[in-house]
C-alpha cells in the first residue's frame, strides 16, 4: 500500500474551501510577517476518493477482538458488547459535563455510587474509587494508601513492599514511582510464592506485598490464607493486583482470601475495549481500614441526594482529573447489570474450561512446564523448538500468517521462551478448535520445515520489523525525500 504522501497529481482535489473574507492587505497588518507562509505547503494532492481508500485501507488493517481471537495472556482480551457502547452513548451520559451542578447529573453519581457498591460485592472490599485511569494508576493508587495507612500509625519505617518473580512489570515499577522498595521472592517447583522465603524477610520494615491470584502462571495461590495470615501478623498488608479477576468472579473473592486492596481492570474483566478503543479504568477497592484514604471526592447518598463528598483529611488526594474515565465505568456498569451474578460466574467457568481445553490439547507439543490444572490462562514454553533453532518470536510472527493475533511471548520471564495464552470466555470451541490446529501445524513446520517459520510473517503488509531500532529510533513522521 503507498502512503497518502506518495499518491496523487498536481491539481487533485477533494476539498472546496471558501473564499478568504479577509482582504490580503489586512491579513498582513493583523499577523506578524515571521508567521506568514510565503510558498504552499508540499502536501499531497489527491481527490476525495484517494483519501477515502487510504484511510480504509488503513482501518482494514488493524487487528482487533472484533475481527478474531485474541489470545493475549494476562490482558483478557474479551469481546466487548454493542450494547454497552450504545448506553454509554445516551444523552445523559455522551453530553454530560464534570463541572456541571451536582443536582444536574444526579443520575450520573447514582451510577457511579452504584458500582462502587457492585465492586465492592464482587471483590469482598468495602468501598472504591472510580478515580485511576488504568490498571498501573490503580496501583499507584493503592500502595499510596498503603503507604499513607502506616505514616499515619507513625510507622514511616515500614517500606518495604514484596513482590513475586512471577509478577507483572507493572507491580514493582508502580512500587517504585510510589517511593517503596522492592524485594523479589521466587516462585517455588510448583509455581507458587515460596513460604519460606516469604517468611524470612517478614520484619519490621513490611509495608505489604503484591499479588495477583490466580497468579501470572494462571495458578490458583492456595497458601494465601496463610501468606495473609503471616503478612498481617508481620504489620504488613495484601496488594491485590485484579487484572486476573476473570477466573474468580462469582466464585470467590480477594475479600475472602484476605487481601486489603484490590485494582481491578474494566477495560479487562468487564468488557469495556482494551488498548486502542480505550481508554481503561482501574477502580480501587479497600478494606474498611483504608477507606478514609481514598483518593477524594467519592460519592455518597444522603437523604436522597447523590453528592461529592471533598471534606477527607485522611484522602492521599485526587489521583485523575474530574471523576475517572466516566464512560468506562458506564460500560462496565452495562455489562454488570446485563451479566449478573449467575453470569458473572458463568464468565469464570467458561472462561477456566477454555484455558484448560487449549492447554491439553497443545502441551503434547509444546513444553509446559506447570503441568496443573490452570484458572483462565496458561503459560506454555517453545523450549523444544528453540532446540531446533526457533525461537518463541519466531512462532508468533508464524501465527500472523494464518490470521491470528499471538499470544503473549516471553512473560512471566521465569519461563524460558514463555508462551502465554488467556482465550476469555467468549470464545466457541469451532474458534479454540481452529487455533489449537494452526499452533499443532507451526509445531509440526517447526520439525519438517524450521526456515519457514524463522523468516515468518510471510503474508502480512509489513514483514517482520527490527524491535530494538523500533524502539530506540522509532520514525514517527513522514519525510518527504529531496
Amino acid at each position: 500500500m503507498k502512503l497518502i504522501f506518495e499518491q496523487g497529481a498536481p491539481g487533485r482535489t477533494g476539498i472546496r474551501l471558501p473564499d478568504a473574507d479577509v482582504p490580503e492587505q489586512d491579513i498582513e497588518q493583523l499577523i506578524p510577517p515571521e508567521y506568514l507562509r510565503r510558498n504552499s505547503p508540499r502536501l499531497p494532492e489527491v481527490s476525495e476518493v484517494e483519501a477515502v481508500r487510504h484511510f480504509v485501507g488503513l482501518s482494514q488493517l488493524n487487528y482487533g477482538v472484533d475481527n478474531g481471537f485474541y489470545p493475549l495472556g494476562s490482558c483478557t482480551m474479551k469481546y466487548n458488547p454493542k450494547i454497552n457502547e450504545e448506553i454509554a452513548n445516551l444523552d445523559g451520559f455522551r453530553d454530560v459535563h464534570p463541572y456541571q451542578s451536582e443536582s444536574t447529573v444526579q443520575g450520573c453519581l447514582e451510577l457511579l455510587y452504584q458500582m462502587d457498591r457492585y465492586l465492592s460485592e464482587i471483590t469482598g472490599m468495602s468501598k472504591f474509587s472510580l478515580q485511576p485511569a488504568a490498571g498501573a494508576q490503580g496501583e499507584l493508587t493503592g500502595l499510596m494508601m498503603i503507604k499513607a495507612y502506616h505514616e499515619h500509625r507513625s510507622e514511616g519505617h515500614r517500606t518495604r513492599i514484596i513482590v513475586p518473580d512471577s509478577s507483572h512489570g507493572t507491580n514493582p515499577a508502580s512500587a517504585q514511582m510510589a517511593g517503596l522498595e522492592i524485594l523479589e521472592i521466587k516462585s517455588n517447583q510448583r509455581g507458587r510464592i515460596d513460604l519460606d522465603e516469604l517468611k524470612e524477610n517478614l520484619d519490621e520494615r513490611l509495608a505489604g506485598i503484591m499479588l495477583t491470584n490466580p497468579n501470572t502462571l494462571g495458578l490458583f495461590e492456595y497458601d494465601i490464607r496463610e501468606i495473609a495470615d503471616l503478612v498481617h501478623q508481620a504489620g504488613g498488608l495484601l496488594y491485590n493486583d485484579g487484572a486476573n479477576a476473570n477466573a474468580i468472579l462469582g466464585i470467590t473473592t480477594p475479600g475472602a482470601m484476605g487481601f486489603d486492596v484490590i485494582h481491578l481492570n474494566l477495560h479487562k474483566s468487564f468488557a469495556a475495549p482494551h488498548g486502542g478503543g480505550g481508554p481503561g479504568s482501574g477502580p480501587v477497592g479497600v478494606k474498611e481500614h483504608l477507606a478514609p484514604f481514598l483518593p477524594k471526592p467519592v460519592v455518597k447518598l444522603k437523604e436522597g441526594r447523590y453528592y461529592l463528598d471533598y471534606d477527607r483529611p485522611l484522602s492521599i488526594g485526587r489521583v485523575k482529573a474530574f471523576y475517572g474515565n466516566f464512560s468506562v465505568v458506564v460500560k462496565a456498569c452495562a455489562y454488570i447489570l446485563a451479566m449478573g451474578p449467575k453470569g458473572l460466574r458463568q464468565v469464570a467457568e467458561d472462561a477456566v474450561l477454555n484455558a484448560n481445553y487449549l492447554m491439553q490439547r497443545l502441551k503434547g507439543s509444546y513444553e509446559l512446564p506447570y503441568n496443573q490444572v490452570c484458572k483462565h490462562e496458561f503459560v506454555l514454553s517453545g523450549r523444544r523448538q528453540k532446540e531446533r533453532g526457533v525461537s518463541t518470536e519466531d512462532i508468533a510472527k508464524r501465527l500472523l500468517d494464518y490470521g491470528y493475533h499471538p499470544p503473549t511471548i516471553y512473560f512471566p520471564l521465569i519461563v524460558k521462551e514463555a508462551l502465554m495464552i488467556e482465550p476469555t470466555e467468549t470464545e466457541s470451541l469451532d474458534t479454540l478448535d481452529k487455533f489449537i490446529e494452526t499452533m499443532l501445524k507451526i509445531a509440526r513446520e517447526v520439525e519438517q520445515e524450521p526456515e519457514t517459520v524463522k523468516k515468518a510473517p510471510h503474508t502480512t503488509v509489513v514483514g517482520r520489523l527490527d524491535g530494538v531500532k523500533a524502539a530506540r529510533k522509532p520514525v514517527l513522521r513522514w519525510k518527504l525525500e529531496a
